[in-house]
């Protein structure tokens, strides 16, 4: 029996990626949201702050709108997102009704990094709704105005780097990523027969690295090096942040338990 994990989770970022939202019949997976919605709204009213950072606009968007393929013009892609977005946020709304919350939608940019008073609000706005008994903020990147261009970057370039963004600009103690792997593994288990999940992992170094690679599904952008990223800026942070498969979203109650699922990212492995 392995030992409990010592994890700090009295405010917590969970970020979902597309993967787990969406099914490879392009259909929304509605069981992932209701469970979702109901871990985090039993968080929420156990005294927990919780900030839900949700991937799948773009996703959601084409199976709105009956495309199978990721629209490769900027311009598409954000006319996607903005149909997408709404329906996701509609639903979301409706899953987290049933537990008596209220959502909060969040579309932020990187002016929140880049700019103080842009920091300042955004800031104010989480720490109002935080306070708040029934309500809880999901956030996401801005797609429909977001650039990269010159001088003038306002995209976070995925939602992994955006999740841990949020964990540091909120003061999370802990960030759980929802993906559609279990872990962090040692090789491309899809591809190494005899790969195995890391239990823990207390820096990025060059072997680290060098396991990483190749992107997601053809909804989303992230892959694991994305989250290797992501992983990075909550170590340098001295903040935890634990990967693991989001198919049932109950895992988040083992993992505030101390159960040893997913890959646990943190400089004080036990």
């Amino acid at each position: 029996m392995q030992n409990k994990r010592q994890i700090y989770g009295d405010r917590i970022v969970v970020k979902v990626g597309t993967s787990t939202l969406i099914r490879q019949n392009s259909k929304i997976n509605l069981e992932v949201i209701k469970k979702l919605a109901h871990v985090l709204s039993t968080l929420k009213k156990d005294g927990k702050d919780v900030v839900l950072v949700s991937s799948g606009a773009i996703g959601v968007g084409m199976g709105v709108l009956g495309i199978d393929k990721r629209p490769i013009k900027i311009s598409k892609q954000q006319a996607v997102a903005a149909v997408g977005q709404a329906e996701l946020m509609q639903i979301y709304n409706e899953a987290f009704h049933e537990y008596g919350m209220s959502v909060a939608q969040m579309l932020i940019t990187r002016d929140i990094i880049d700019y103080p008073e842009s920091h300042t609000n955004v800031m104010n706005s989480f720490q109002e709704l935080m306070s708040m008994d029934n309500a809880i903020p999901i956030v996401n990147e801005n797609d429909t105005v977001t650039v990269s261009e010159l001088d003038h970057h306002t995209k976070f370039g995925d939602n992994d780097q955006l999740s841990a963004i949020v964990t540091n600009l909120v003061d999370a103690d802990l960030l759980i990523m929802l993906s559609d792997i279990d872990g962090f593994y040692s090789a491309n288990p899809l591809k190494v027969p005899d790969a195995h999940l890391i239990n823990s992992i207390s820096k990025i170094n060059p072997d680290i690295i060098a396991a990483a690679g190749g992107h997601g599904t053809k909804y989303g952008t992230g892959g694991m090096t994305t989250k290797l990223k992501a992983a990075e800026l909550i170590l340098k942070h001295n903040q935890q942040m634990v990967l693991t498969n989001g198919k049932n979203p109950d895992v988040i109650f083992n993992i505030l338990s101390g159960d040893a699922v997913g890959t646990l990212f943190s400089k004080n492995i036990q």
